[in-house]
């Protein structure tokens, strides 16, 4: 028989009960104060629009020394029939190895039965699995002369959103862009268009970032990925973060519910080297007017 939204919701708010037993102390266990009320209301009445994915963030303490390692949990709606998305990072990890770190950790959920709730054991795994990973990170910092160099990576995020109009939220979409040294673009408006590039613990970061607590109607579309020989800012295709707004359709400005002139947003694009990215978007091949 199919498991419904509304039998995995129910699993998750269990899952959730367990971790605030597990991690009784301020600070442990982080959760945004209306996920599991949005939740228990969506169940009392299961025909409404669906609340949030839930997202929670761990602090476990790993070690003699107790260093800290912090889990980030983003739960789909259809969890745990589908896999969690988990993130473990430390300010004691260098990149390479908070990636080496997060592979395995991957790795292991994946190994572990479908449908069988994992956060649990995620937890348990990290405790018992990262002091390898903080203990090279150090001896790496030691011997960082002597190491062959890691080729930077460029990461690229294409973000959807149903509208972008709230200026509280456009200054965190800027504040953390500039906080996280990232280029790309906002375009405001209905649509929503993000694109961000730069190192991917920061790419993720500002994603992580910009949805908490609960920013609807809001998806990561397309995400890029390139090896740079150099530096990455020779990859940018963005000199800084730039705030985009076209001429909405009608004379109403940006306060009204009109769409942007897509138009013009496609020959933005194309004068980036990105036009492929309009069909990933918006599901069309862009074309421009011949006048």
């Amino acid at each position: 028989m199919a498991v419904t939204v509304k039998e995995c919701l129910e699993l998750q708010l269990l899952e959730v009960e367990m971790l605030l037993s597990m991690f009784p102390k301020r600070g442990e266990f982080s959760l945004d104060a209306d996920a599991v009320p949005s939740i228990q209301r969506y169940l009392r009445n299961a025909g409404g629009a669906l609340p949030p994915q839930l997202e929670y963030r761990i602090a476990l303490d790993v070690g003699e020394a107790k260093v800290k390692v912090e889990l980030q949990v983003l739960l789909p709606h259809m969890y745990p029939q589908v896999a969690p998305q988990l993130f473990a990072r430390s300010d004691a990890l260098h990149r390479q190895q908070q990636l080496q770190l997060n592979t395995r950790l991957a790795s292991h959920i994946s190994s572990l039965d479908s449908g069988e709730l994992c956060v649990c054991e995620a937890v348990q795994w990290v405790k018992d699995n990262s002091l390898p990973f903080l203990e090279n990170s150090e001896a790496s910092s030691e011997c960082a002369s002597k190491e062959v160099r890691v080729k930077e990576m460029l990461h690229r995020m294409w973000i959807y959103s149903h509208h972008i109009y709230r200026q509280e939220l456009r200054k965190k979409i800027f504040d953390s862009a500039k906080k996280l040294n990232l280029t790309g673009f906002c375009l405001t408006g209905k649509p929503g268009v993000i694109c961000v590039e730069g190192q991917r613990e920061n790419c993720d970061e500002f994603w992580r970032v910009i949805r908490y607590p609960n920013w609807k109607h809001i998806s990561c579309k397309h995400v890029e990925t390139i090896e740079a020989e150099g530096s990455i800012d020779n990859l940018r295709l963005f000199q800084s973060f730039e705030d985009l707004q076209f001429q909405a359709h009608g004379d109403y400005g940006l306060r009204n519910d009109y769409h942007m002139d897509l138009g013009q947003f496609l020959e933005f694009l194309k004068q980036h080297q990105s036009g492929h990215i309009f069909q990933i978007l918006f599901g069309v091949e862009g074309k421009l007017s011949d006048s």
